[in-house]
């Protein structure tokens, strides 16, 4: 990695001039409001652009302030972002925001040090908020950006360390511009979303190919260095949906702590020892109840970022149903809409 004869000026000049001719318009982009950036930084974490832009405006409609995100029900926070997915990002948010309200007056600090301390601020939002919405000169450092400098830098660290993004971010930190850091950084991030691609970057379409030293040495494809993931676990369940006689189905919800907490789903047991063909004298006795009718679903595979679940779905007609436990309800079809359920859930509610 060389940067003593690199052209910081030319560097900064010939990006954002790219940046303000090809910056897509998006919804978040349309002033600079740190409350929009906020929200639009934690829902682009593992998440496509075209993805998020129809959750972020349903979600601005309904909380377009920190004091209203603050004050709503954390289940209707949950079914905003149902189907988006790492909910833990929805919390958090949640969390953050009534801190800002109670300690900062609904207004998201300018403040570097006030603003890390919030819930779910890491360093990349931290240098979102702060370059995008207070054009103060943070680095923003996230996978699209570590492509682009790696490439440029030719740098051979292994981007899936978590120490590697401080060599990011302490690079970002010499060439950002101090004149306009929110076109630099998100310019980074734009070239390496539609420019300086994974697989086939567009090198012909790239305004700093003159300052590229894997460009110049025909090395891109060598770059980002990244080490490969663990091995995923994999999990199978039997999902059950217990319907009585008057159409009402079980539905129960998930601890507070954990994958997908808070959310609600279809009671489900690992597969384990169970043999299918037992199926119908075991759920009787886990559910207390009499099964009328049996009906299987389609199955459902879904991956998570680190566990596959594999679901064999049965519909099950029964005749009563006592439960115990507060974390249980039963609900008609017609209000499962109202609950927050994770994707693979949803999935089951179409085939109902």
């Amino acid at each position: 990695m060389n940067i003593s004869s690199f052209n910081k000026k030319a560097f900064q000049t010939d990006l954002i001039k790219w940046f303000e001719q090809n910056k897509r318009q998006l919804p978040w982009r349309e002033d600079q409001d740190p409350y929009k950036v906020w929200v639009s930084e934690i829902m682009l974490q593992q998440t496509q652009v075209d993805t998020v832009i129809p959750y972020f405006e349903n979600f601005i409609e309904k909380f377009p302030d920190p004091n209203s995100l603050a004050d709503a029900d954390q289940q209707e926070v949950l079914k905003a972002w149902e189907g988006l997915g790492y909910y833990s990002r929805a919390r958090n948010l949640q969390s953050a925001v009534q801190e800002v309200k109670e300690t900062y007056n609904g207004e998201v600090p300018r403040d570097r040090k006030q603003l890390s301390k919030l819930k779910g601020i890491g360093p990349y939002t931290l240098g979102a908020i702060m370059s995008i919405a207070y054009d103060a000169p943070e680095p923003a450092v996230d996978g699209n950006v570590m492509r682009v400098i790696s490439r440029v830098f030719e740098i051979e660290a292994d981007i899936a360390k978590a120490k590697t993004k401080k060599v990011f971010e302490a690079l970002i930190r010499e060439i950002i511009s101090t004149e306009d850091p929110s076109s630099f950084n998100q310019g980074l991030m734009e070239l390496g979303a539609l420019v300086c691609r994974p697989k086939n970057p567009k090198c012909e379409l790239c305004p700093i190919q003159a300052h590229c030293q894997a460009y110049q040495q025909n090395s891109q494809t060598k770059y980002p260095v990244k080490s490969k993931n663990k091995k995923q676990q994999s999990f199978s369940y039997y999902v059950f949906v217990l319907e009585n006689k008057s159409g009402e189905i079980l539905i129960e919800k998930r601890p507070e702590t954990g994958l997908l907490a808070g959310l609600w789903q279809f009671p489900m047991v690992e597969q384990g020892e169970i043999d299918q063909k037992l199926l119908i004298p075991f759920a009787e006795e886990l559910f207390q109840t009499n099964i009328i009718e049996m009906d299987q679903l389609e199955s459902i595979k879904h991956i998570f970022s680190h566990v596959t679940w594999s679901m064999d779905v049965f519909h099950l007609k029964i005749d009563a149903i006592a439960f115990e436990r507060n974390s249980q309800q039963l609900v008609k079809h017609a209000q499962l809409d109202k609950y927050p359920f994770p994707v693979p859930h949803q999935k089951i509610i179409k085939q109902l």
